[in-house]
């Protein structure tokens, strides 16, 4: 009994610290997107900054401890939102992983070396590297106290459960019991909504970056005497905690603060009572939290994409389109040869290694430019695969086997593995199928790798390097010229594959699986083959960078090894071979020119590869594309051309005898207004819009005014242009050209063009959007609070709807469809906004539902509300609107009042006709009535 007793207690400790870095990754990412990897380097620093304090200048444990936990750890969660986060949240997953796996690297050598910097100029600090046994906050030593026979606790641990309780209840009280709380959990929801509701999503952002840092910094003064000062330490354990974390699927702070708890518990028991045969397993049951992250991202994981990233990944910009493949490829065979020359020249035998050594390493990051370049699926696991293919040669050699077989064998071994790890690809993409890769990859590390039969012990395995004939590659020149073809040879494979019909396959899986198997496209094989070329050419790279070494070690290549090469790799570039050839060089070349013309701290080098991956926030397309651009911007303006403008749509000839466009840009008369006789004052007005989506436009010059006390009903087919013109009347979207104007309420517009969804909204601009307009996961009560703050207006919404008034502690996302509308809706009819711009209210409505909805619409009306209301339902929308406006193809075709609504035209706008296609129409029915 005094045994599990034990376990449980000891498991509680480490269960709760996976509990607090739990919580830190869910708050940041529920609120962000960004699956935050350099977590446990923020706890890292967070411990540095702590004993430094307490050890190098002597403060108090517990001062020491509180400046840390309150005022250093949220300040750099605040300092890394603004400068990085930010920007990070508005690009794709790949640019995201990597960019936090840049700050993974950087933040632990930044502290080091700011320390270093300080002790160099006088500081009295204490040495902050291969430091163990460091004191807790608590008494040093700490106090012991017996619990029972065999069971007892120390003080760290004491403070630990106080501390971890604290917080529970903190959060607890946080989440559900504050305006920021429930702001915390809308933006979980939908970070759009909620910034339609007049709360600042990147301000609630920056708060929760602020609480997860928060909670590293505790994480990294409750664990120093536990883990020390390493910095892989902290992130391994943070990677644990990724598996509390999916157990609450990235959203619920609180069942992924239990099972952080229940992680650590289990993990001790396993540890404890795991049956005899585990033993003959090494590291099988140190590996448990890995085999737990992968299980629970298989069930737990629910994918609205299977495959890659690329809805988010725009391709990079072709400078050399319409150039001849001779010069297009002449710089880089200009390289190549300056390359080759170089090695029998002027290079010493030193750098004549380093740049074999590069060229090994760059096969190895050409896996990359395979599986996340073309594929769009980012794994973690390219160290494995180059292990497990070294080990496996020089396990070979060592009985005999050529090094060409050996070669061929681990080669093959690496692809099968691969196949092995793209299993997990069938149902998981983005993040989640990283951090499955990254699970597989510390499995690899702690148990396959472990076997005694593969590795060798800790001297592995002699892998000399071949003799061909009269080539000898034991000398550096003919190794590194004989790598250099290799690498010429894989990166032109690479680019036949991407220009073949497998390479189109490839891509069309990652960009839309579901069209690629309409056009009997295999997901399952393309995956398999992205996955098996990958590993196969880390695999064949992995063997000739251990001849290199002329050994491998199963400690040479570890799982953290691959989060590095990822980082590197991308911030070169990833789309392009000939990049990963460029990272390669510069991991190898950079870090020694680094040290023999700047500076010998080992510290900057890794603080520079770092700071590569956190430039993604700026050029997601990595910094060799970023000099290409400032290259072709420079020639341009050398020969006086200009930059061509990019997915602009010409504006239509109008055709001879063609009558204008009627559009907007006039207000309506008086006579126009319908049943209303004086013009009502404009409340929003659009002026000349064009606006799009990376860079391809879709309005063409947009002009509406919508009145006070008015409902202007916006008609057309469907890809017109309708939620567009929402979006940027709402401020969701900026347009490149025109402006937006909003009334004041003594006929003065002013110029809103600028301004954010959230300054509109609270401004009095508010966008109900296509669908329902609720948060699912808030009660009705909490969701009337987004917009409604105070009790005596909820109560007016339940007077007005008492079937919601019954309801209100129940969840939105469980009402009906008109439930949910009546939700959107009836907080307006309490507090009105000056203008309401509707995407389509009674999509997917029966139609009592879409009846009572118009009432609603009228009613705003009569409270002088200004309405923009897009329908598809033509019949309905006209027994209620004042003014009426056709949009085709980006443009408004035609506007007036109701009353001058023609049945050509409306056909028109559902059909997306031109002008010159009603004419035809009109003429073709009066030929027939004749």
């Amino acid at each position: 009994m005094s045994e599990l007793v034990g376990y449980i207690i000891s498991g509680l400790v480490t269960g709760a610290i996976y509990a607090l870095l739990a919580s830190g990754l869910v708050l940041a990412y529920s609120a962000s997107g960004v699956l935050n990897f350099a977590h446990g380097a923020t706890a890292f620093l967070s411990a540095l900054f702590f004993y430094e304090l307490n050890q190098g200048l002597g403060w108090p444990s517990v001062p020491a401890a509180l400046v840390t936990v309150f005022v250093f750890a949220p300040g750099l969660g605040w300092v890394l939102d603004r400068i990085m986060f930010r920007k990070l949240a508005r690009l794709g997953e790949t640019p995201q992983i990597v960019a936090t796996i840049g700050l993974l690297v950087a933040l632990p050598a930044l502290g080091q070396w700011i320390v270093r910097l300080l002790t160099d100029a006088g500081v009295d600090l204490a040495p902050s590297e291969n430091q163990y046994g460091l004191p807790g906050v608590g008494p040093n030593p700490p106090a012991h106290w017996e619990l029972m026979d065999g069971v007892g606790i120390d003080s760290n641990q004491l403070i630990t459960w106080v501390v971890t309780a604290v917080v529970a209840v903190g959060l607890w009280v946080l989440m559900r019991h504050t305006p920021l709380g429930l702001r915390l959990r809308a933006s979980v929801d939908s970070r759009t909504l909620t910034e339609l509701r007049g709360v600042s999503a990147d301000r609630l952002s920056g708060i929760a970056w602020m609480l997860s840092a928060g909670l590293a910094g505790a994480v990294g003064v409750l664990a120093a005497p536990l883990l020390a000062l390493s910095p892989v330490d902290y992130t391994l354990v943070m990677f644990v905690s990724a598996a509390a974390a999916v157990l609450g699927r990235f959203k619920s702070v609180p069942i992924a603060f239990g099972g952080g708890l229940l992680l650590g518990v289990v993990q001790n028991l396993v540890a404890g009572y795991a049956p005899s045969w585990t033993d003959e397993i090494t590291g099988l049951r140190t590996a448990v939290p890995f085999v737990l992250l992968f299980i629970g991202l298989l069930v737990m994981s629910r994918s609205k994409r299977s495959a890659g990233t690329a809805a988010v990944d725009q391709p990079p910009p072709d400078y050399l389109a319409g150039m001849s493949p001779l010069r297009r490829w002449a710089p880089w065979l200009i390289a190549a040869a300056f390359l080759a020359v170089s090695l029998y020249t002027w290079t010493t035998a030193f750098w004549i290694g380093l740049i074999a050594q590069g060229l090994a390493a760059s096969l190895v990051f050409l896996s990359f430019t395979v599986v996340t370049g073309l594929g769009g699926m980012v794994s973690l696991a390219q160290a494995t695969f180059v292990t497990a293919s070294a080990l496996t040669a020089g396990l070979l050699m060592s009985h005999g086997v050529s090094f060409f077989l050996a070669l061929l064998a681990g080669t093959a071994v690496a692809a099968l593995l691969g196949m092995v790890v793209a299993l997990p690809a069938l149902r998981l993409s983005g993040r989640m199928l990283a951090l499955a890769t990254l699970a597989l990859a510390f499995l690899g590390d702690q148990v396959l790798f472990q076997m005694s039969w593969l590795r060798n012990g800790d001297v592995g395995w002699a892998v000399p390097r071949p003799v061909v004939g009269p080539v000898d590659l034991n000398d550096d020149r003919a190794l590194a010229l004989a790598l250099l073809v290799i690498v010429a040879a894989v990166v032109v494979l690479i680019r036949n594959l991407e220009n073949s019909a497998s390479g189109r396959a490839m891509l069309a899986v990652r960009s839309a699986p579901p069209a690629a198997m309409a056009s009997g496209v295999s997901v399952l094989r393309t995956k398999l083959a992205l996955f098996a070329i990958s590993a196969g050419i880390a695999g064949f790279g992995g063997v000739f960078w251990a001849s290199f070494n002329t050994r491998i070690t199963a400690t040479e290549f570890t799982a953290m090894n691959g989060l590095i090469w990822l980082a590197i790799v991308v911030a070169a570039g990833i789309r392009r071979p000939q990049f990963a050839v460029v990272a390669g060089l510069t991991f190898a070349l950079f870090p020694h020119v680094m040290e023999d013309y700047v500076t010998d701290s080992p510290h900057v080098p890794v603080i520079l590869f770092g700071l590569a991956g956190l430039a993604l926030a700026s050029n997601p397309e990595g910094w060799v594309v970023q000099m290409a651009e400032g290259l072709h911007a420079l020639r341009g303006r050398i020969s006086g051309r200009t930059k061509p403008v990019v997915g602009k749509v010409a504006e239509p000839p109008v055709e001879d005898g063609a009558a204008p466009v009627v559009s907007a840009a006039a207000p309506p008369t008086a006579g126009r207004t319908g049943e209303h006789e004086e013009p009502a004052e404009v409340l929003l007005r659009l002026r000349g819009v064009r606006a799009g989506y990376g860079g391809v436009e879709v309005l063409h010059g947009v002009d509406l005014d919508v009145r006070a006390g008015r409902i202007l009903a916006l008609l057309g087919a469907n890809g017109a242009g309708k939620t567009t013109t929402c979006a940027v009347a709402a401020g969701l979207l900026a347009p490149t050209s025109g402006t937006v104007e909003l009334g004041s309420g003594d006929g003065v517009l002013r110029d809103v063009t600028r301004l954010s969804a959230v300054r509109r909204s609270r401004e009095g601009v508010l966008l109900a959007p296509e669908g329902r307009g609720i948060f699912p996961s808030l009660t009705i009560d909490e969701n009337l609070s987004m917009w409604l703050r105070s009790a005596d207006e909820r109560d007016r919404v339940y007077e007005r709807f008492p079937n919601l008034a019954g309801r209100r502690k129940v969840a939105a996302g469980s009402l009906s469809g008109g439930e949910q509308q009546q939700l959107t809706v009836a907080p307006l009819l309490v507090r009105p906004p000056r203008v309401l711009v509707a995407d389509e209210p009674s999509l997917g409505l029966a139609p009592l539902v879409v009846e009572e909805i118009f009432r609603f619409v009228v009613e705003l009306r009569d409270l002088g509300v200004a309405l923009l209301l897009v329908e598809e339902k033509a019949s309905e929308i006209l027994t209620v609107a004042d003014t009426v406006a056709f949009m085709s193809v980006g443009r408004v075709s035609w506007t007036g009042p109701r009353a001058e609504v023609d049945e050509n035209r409306l056909t028109a706008a559902y059909l997306g006709l031109t002008d010159g296609d009603v004419r035809s129409v009109e003429t073709a029915g009066n030929e027939v009535g004749a």
